[in-house]
């Protein structure tokens, strides 16, 4: 996701919060947050999740609406995709 100038502290600040909340929630296996050194104001979330069910529910967790109430931080739609692993090489070191 990528925040208007300015905001990516206030951004970094709700970021953290959810994701410490997630961390604790039932089927949450990776949950990170990265900061994207070549272009400012841009966050990644990487997540992994026991099950699609995991998932369906981490959605619906009372931690994840100051995200939706922030959306005006963000400098245009947030681009999710919803991956597979496709492990090549060493599997510690090909996969999350």
């Amino acid at each position: 996701m990528k925040v208007k100038p300015g905001e990516e502290e206030r951004a970094l600040e709700i970021l953290q919060g959810v994701m410490a909340a997630s961390h604790t929630e039932e089927g949450c296996v990776k949950y990170t947050l990265h900061r994207a050194v070549n272009e400012q104001g841009t966050f990644s979330i990487v997540e992994k999740w026991r099950s699609q069910a995991d998932l369906d529910a981490h959605f619906q967790e009372p931690h994840l609406e100051p995200v939706a109430g922030a959306l005006e931080l963000l400098a245009e739609p947030p681009h999710i995709l919803f991956c597979e692993p496709v492990p090549v090489g060493d599997p510690d070191k090909g996969s999350l």
